[in-house]
């Protein structure tokens, strides 16, 4: 029983792999849409908002410059509505963190 039910697992992984090709990164157009661009930034303002209003910071990936422009923008938006400034820094190549005063992340001590 065991081995017929492996048996139709490996075909039908197969099958849905069959037509997957790799694509180039230089083929692939990442842009989003303008309707596209306006949705998610509208769920980056209220998810990191909610984050931020609960915890006083909160961070998100940020693995290109319009991701991290992008957050820069959530970043202005919520300074905007709050009426005090959102702070926004950089921890790695891949990581932002948008954050209230008082939250910043400070120097380690050496």
């Amino acid at each position: 029983m065991w081995a017929d039910l492996e048996q139709i697992v490996s075909r039908s992984v197969i099958r849905d792999l069959y037509n997957v090709r790799v694509r180039h990164v230089e083929d692939a157009d990442a842009s989003l849409t303008e309707e596209e661009e306006r949705r998610f930034r509208a769920v980056l303002f209220s998810e990191l908002g909610n984050k931020i209003a609960d915890q006083g910071w909160a961070r998100f990936p940020a693995y290109t410059p319009e991701d991290r422009r992008r957050l820069v923008e959530v970043a202005h938006r919520l300074s905007g509505y709050w009426g005090q400034q959102v702070f926004v820094e950089a921890e790695d190549q891949c990581r932002m963190r948008l954050c209230l005063a008082g939250y910043e992340v400070l120097p380690e001590r050496s």
